[in-house]
């Protein structure tokens, strides 16, 4: 899918609001991921992504989209990708989250706003806004 204008920075934000996400996700072994996705049982993956996200995201903000690949070869250290969606009040994020031992990114493939501005920096100010409310505050202990 060609990226959209902005893909960058709309990237940052969307690596900052899934950080704690992605901590939660990397602490399901690698060899699970790559049954569940060879066995296509994806709906496994959907429950581990719903439950990372349940502590960090109000309710439905994050999903599984249409899976996800596990690249594992003799040669190379594993890497799981998986399609996932971000849905903050108006809006759609459509993205990639890439997994491996030491690093994750993020790879945003499209944007969908209920109600786009013609001006794209306004739409990504949007973007940053609303997945700011989607976000449970942690309370400090």
């Amino acid at each position: 899918m060609k990226a959209q204008p902005h893909s960058e920075q709309r990237e940052i934000i969307v690596a900052d609001t899934i950080r704690d996400v992605v901590s939660e996700l990397r602490m399901i072994d690698v060899a699970d991921y790559v049954a569940f996705m060879r066995l296509e049982h994806f709906s496994a993956i959907s429950d581990i992504v719903a439950t990372a996200a349940e502590r960090y995201l109000m309710p439905g903000t994050l999903a599984l989209g249409h899976g996800g690949d596990a690249h594992v070869t003799w040669g190379e250290a594993p890497r799981i990708v998986l399609d996932l969606e971000l849905k903050p009040r108006g809006a759609t994020v459509f993205f990639a989250l890439s997994m491996t031992e030491k690093h994750a990114s993020v790879e945003v493939n499209y944007v969908s706003f209920d109600r786009p501005h013609a001006d794209p920096e306004r739409n990504t100010a949007y973007l940053r806004d609303a997945l700011a409310e989607a976000r449970i505050q942690q309370q400090a202990a």
